[in-house]
């Protein structure tokens, strides 16, 4: 069932037997800002903030800030913590650690062309070689979720799956217990938090591919290789 911050609220301050002024709001909405963070981080690629977005080069431009992008389907306003798969309408782009792209791509040498290859880090995305036209890169990603907490309206809901939110709750309540100097309730609360997170975790958490699949309604996924690259095949299937 989804909650809003004025209901985990109530559900805390009704378990814990206290009121606001044993715990005023901005307090609370700390503590559960606390608990919110540490459910999203406590998985690097949760797939409920996965987002499918779209970009177009610019002829003889590396670095793309992709932080903010209106591309379809999804749009980007929070922010890019995750690049799992990038790809134009001919091939499959290829990871490139920066290092070996510091190797591979001197910056006073810097090819052009179609790229074959991508790196990420701070919310840019590199693209090697250079780009040396207009062309649209689609990008799987994992977004940064939506602050919940200190500063949230009331009405406001965590940027969570539903089940998610009672266990935003649970944390909420040890937290509280400890705040009230009772390490017992506190620590059972805190082993239920423990728990209920494990167990979503187990159904929700995933490892994506590091490249997409190709589908169409006839076939299975269909590359063809060429120059040691991964390209699509002539196929007109979907891609991801």
């Amino acid at each position: 069932m989804a909650l809003t911050l004025a209901q985990i609220r109530t559900q805390v301050r009704s378990v814990v037997d206290i009121d606001s002024t044993d715990i005023d709001d901005t307090t609370l909405d700390t503590m559960i800002g606390q608990g919110f963070d540490l459910i999203v981080y406590s998985e690097k690629r949760w797939p409920f903030f996965e987002v499918r977005t779209t970009f177009n080069t610019v002829n003889g431009t590396k670095d793309y800030t992709i932080a903010t992008l209106a591309g379809a389907p999804d749009a980007v306003t929070q922010g890019i913590r995750d690049v799992l798969a990038v790809r134009n309408n001919d091939h499959v782009l290829q990871y490139i650690g920066s290092d070996s792209a510091d190797f591979d791509y001197p910056l006073n040498s810097l090819p052009s062309g179609s790229p074959w290859e991508w790196s990420f880090w701070n919310d840019t995305l590199r693209l090697y070689p250079v780009p040396d036209s207009a062309e649209t890169i689609y990008v799987r990603a994992i977004r940064n979720p939506t602050a919940f907490g200190l500063g949230s309206s009331s009405g406001s809901s965590p940027d969570l799956p539903d089940p998610f939110h009672a266990v935003l709750a649970t944390y909420a309540i040890s937290a509280a217990y400890f705040q009230q100097e009772d390490p017992t309730m506190g620590n059972q609360y805190m082993a239920l938090f423990t728990s209920q997170l494990d167990n979503l975790a187990r159904r929700y958490a995933d490892t994506p591919a590091p490249q997409p699949m190709i589908a169409n309604s006839r076939s299975s996924t269909l590359y063809a290789a060429g120059m040691g690259r991964l390209r699509y095949a002539n196929t007109g299937g979907v891609v991801w």
